[in-house]
């Protein structure tokens, strides 16, 4: 979790101010007693009503409480709204675990299956087999993966190669992965959560 932590910090450093400020304004809003604070009453309650609810599992609050004191302060929620507003919110297919660092996704499913979903697993699960997909199943890293796809989207043809990064290009944008960017960040319809 330390390293999404980390790259939440350092993409709400780079956030333009009026999203800092929607930030500011949905911490205060889960925050239904103003003590400054978030319980994990309030945060459940927060993320259901805004159809989130697949983070309600104590599991997640743990996760994004830091300091365990049984409470989120404004810098904690700062990591649920980057998994929000990134997309990455990923579980194991196996075990459901929330998937805060390095995990497994087959290969075929990431980059040849037009659906939505991967087929993705936690070190655990991968490294123990214990897990059921199709027989000819390749499974990378997320890092690898990422680093592969890039590097067959530049040995394809010419023409091939620019309809696969205008698909990149579309799907960060969707997702808002690149938050610096003013045309990206304004054309997103994520709020802070």
């Amino acid at each position: 979790m330390e390293g999404i932590r980390q790259a939440a910090v350092a993409y709400y450093e780079h956030l333009p101010e009026e999203k800092k400020k929607s930030a500011e304004d949905s911490f205060k809003a889960m925050d239904k007693n103003g003590d400054g604070k978030i319980s994990l009453r309030e945060y459940v309650d927060y993320l259901t009503n805004s159809n989130n609810a697949v983070f309600t599992h104590p599991k997640i609050f743990r996760a994004l409480d830091k300091d365990n004191n049984g409470s989120l302060d404004f810098g904690e929620t700062i990591v649920l709204y980057y998994i929000l507003f990134s997309r990455r919110a990923l579980f194991c297919k196996c075990c459901d675990t929330f998937l805060a660092d390095v995990y497994f996704s087959c290969f075929q499913c990431f980059c040849l299956d037009e659906s939505t979903s991967t087929y993705d697993l936690c070190c655990a699960c991968y490294g123990g087999k214990r897990f059921t997909h199709h027989d000819d199943a390749i499974f990378w890293d997320n890092y690898t993966l990422l680093s592969q796809s890039r590097s067959l989207a530049l040995k394809a043809p010419e023409q091939n190669r620019r309809n696969v990064l205008k698909k990149i290009a579309m799907i960060v944008q969707v997702t808002g992965i690149v938050v610096g960017s003013a045309a990206l960040a304004s054309s997103s319809s994520c709020s802070i959560m």
